[in-house]
């Protein structure tokens, strides 16, 4: 039992950034297909369909600091730990860099046919990465409470 026990510990360490590269991914993906769209549609502006693209890539990068932040040797004192918090705040940033994704993709939508509205139509996107630096924060302050395993 205390086998699986460090795994899970393993697994957790992982797995923010792991869900946060799919997420980011997916985000990415879908925003970025937007923005091909866009393109196709308009004569000018193509870089700012690209940088907002590429917006739910922050995601992945918040899951590294996070993966950081827990890497300690595991044991089966602090396993549980490391796995709640690792699979949890990868999972929130997993969704909130999908759903990112999706409102770049309609902010990129609607400038396509209205330009003087580019920036207010970010705004959603940004509130969404809101959520993601909370889970990030909430992350790096829990992780402090996680005890180092003695070596």
């Amino acid at each position: 039992m205390s086998e699986f026990i460090i795994i899970l510990g393993w697994f957790g360490l992982y797995a923010p950034m792991a869900l946060g590269a799919i997420g980011s991914i997916m985000g990415c993906a879908v925003a970025g297909q937007a923005a091909i769209g866009a393109m196709l549609d308009t004569e000018s502006g193509y870089g700012r369909y690209v940088g907002v693209s590429a917006m739910p890539s922050s995601q992945v990068i918040y899951g590294i600091v996070i993966m950081f932040t827990l890497n300690r040797p595991i044991d089966s004192a602090n396993a549980a730990g490391i796995f709640a918090i690792g699979v949890l705040s990868g999972v929130a940033l997993m969704f909130s860099a999908i759903y990112q994704g999706q409102c770049c993709a309609s902010a990129i939508h609607a400038s396509k046919a209205k330009p003087e509205i580019f920036g207010l139509s970010i705004a959603p996107a940004a509130i969404v990465e809101g959520f993601a630096v909370f889970a990030f924060i909430f992350a790096l302050v829990i992780s402090a409470g996680i005890t180092v395993a003695p070596v």
